[in-house]
């Protein structure tokens, strides 16, 4: 991912990919996976796997919104690490990040370290910082919700973290921040505890193919995203490879669940 190419074409071939089709990509589907609330209390009933679709999205959209009207303030730290061969030269950069979020939509980053290309650092982790928060502001338009997907049930899973029922879901709208692809929610308390997919529509004509996997964690009585990992296939044979680590959580402030009635249909910031 270096920018000391020296022949022209080269060079706005790279530029072109880098600061337009995989800024755009990595921003839209890093930003979207936002925790979607917390796990409810074990009673050790076995859950219902009969339930109809209506009823697993509207379990789903009620808990969302009560879990993200509960949170009011956490940090954590997140490991940036991009590796990129292509055509042209390999590169490699690593960034690790403090962050915290304040309700309604404010975000503070501190970049604690930064090593490896200097191109990848500036033009890719720093843009999807800034490129963050000013999306925030949005945050119920790209919210798993009716109004912005389709839903279909693609069955039903015994998973390490519990039974979950598959949902496969497409955008109703060409929102650059909307993924097609599949979520598994959890079937006790309705959370999506991991997503896989690709982009909506193609972030860019470089860009030929974008697979993504996001998991999450459970955090006090929130899930919260745990690893992203994304892979891009570029013409004329490039490949990057983006991962981002969730650690060190920290709740500093959050309303109890039971509270909490009414709420606004969003997603928990990142």
């Amino acid at each position: 991912m270096s920018i000391g190419i020296q022949v022209s074409v080269s060079n706005a071939l790279h530029t072109h990919w880098k600061t337009r089709g995989l800024l755009l990509f990595l921003f839209s589907f890093l930003f979207l996976f936002s925790s979607f609330g917390a796990r409810a209390q074990q009673n050790g009933s076995s859950p219902v796997s009969s339930l109809t679709l209506d009823q697993i999205v509207t379990r789903l959209e009620q808990n969302n919104a009560k879990r993200a009207a509960a949170l009011e303030q956490f940090e954590s730290k997140r490991i940036y690490r991009m590796e990129y061969h292509g055509f042209f030269r390999d590169g490699s950069a690593e960034m690790v990040v403090r962050a915290r979020f304040t309700a309604p939509n404010s975000k503070q980053f501190t970049i604690v370290s930064q090593t490896g290309s200097s191109f990848v650092i500036d033009h890719v982790f720093k843009r999807l910082l800034e490129s963050e928060q000013q999306a925030t502001e949005n945050l119920g338009g790209i919210a798993v919700t009716r109004q912005n997907y389709n839903f279909e049930i693609a069955g039903f899973e015994n998973t390490p973290q519990g039974p979950c029922y598959v949902l496969t879901l497409s955008p109703k709208t060409r929102n650059k921040y909307l993924y097609r692809g599949k979520i598994w929610v959890d079937a006790k308390d309705f959370a999506v505890i991991r997503i896989a997919g690709e982009p909506g529509r193609s972030p860019s004509m470089w860009v030929t193919k974008t697979d993504f996997e996001h998991t999450y964690q459970k955090v006090a009585d929130f899930w919260l995203p745990s690893e992203n990992h994304t892979v891009s296939l570029v013409r004329l044979g490039g490949r990057s490879t983006l991962s981002i680590e969730y650690q060190d959580y920290k709740i500093l402030k959050a309303y109890p669940l039971h509270g909490i009635e009414n709420a606004q249909i969003m997603p928990i910031p990142n």
